[in-house]
């Protein structure tokens, strides 16, 4: 994994969480940033057709409306995160609250409402076996309205992106 990924909202031609629609010109913008995130604004330009200063307005104008997010993506086995884990979680009631709670956990990577035989999706991130059975069982199966928990322990990491909304 390379540092500076970046990460897309899917364009739509509806407004997007109160964003305008995305134009090919950013869309290309992003892609450049998707391949390298710390290529520079005048080499991003000359790909584009912009000049450096407009490619620089776009992109700030592009992190100021939540559309991407330029950050350093790491491998977990590479800073001692050696167990990833996908749980289901069924929840009894407001699935807010739950979510919330999840939300606050640093081992929490991500929290998804579902439909389907889960009513959310969490992914998490521990530092070993140990870590991992810790944060399900003293943490999220007691949190108020966890019904049940399911757990799909990673093997092996066979893809992972940063490019949706460009492709």
């Amino acid at each position: 994994m390379h540092s500076g990924a970046v990460a897309t909202r899917s364009p739509d031609p509806k407004s997007v969480h109160g964003t305008p629609p995305i134009d090919a010109v950013s869309l290309a913008i992003i892609e450049q940033l998707q391949e390298d995130g710390r290529r520079p604004y005048a080499a991003i330009g000359k790909a584009v057709g912009l000049s450096e200063a407009a490619v620089r307005q776009r992109v700030q104008k592009l992190l100021d409306q939540g559309v991407m997010q330029i950050v350093a993506v790491t491998d977990p086995l590479t800073v001692g995160l050696r167990r990833q884990a996908m749980v289901g979680i069924n929840v009894e009631g407001d699935l807010d609250p739950v979510a919330d709670a999840l939300t606050a956990m640093d081992e929490v990577e991500y929290v998804v409402v579902t439909a389907g035989s889960f009513d959310l999706l969490i992914e998490i991130v521990c530092e070993d076996d140990d870590h991992l059975l810790e944060t399900i069982n003293k943490r999220i199966r007691t949190l108020p309205g966890v019904r049940s928990t399911e757990s799909f322990v990673y093997l092996k990491l066979r893809k992972q992106t940063y490019t949706w909304g460009t492709r």
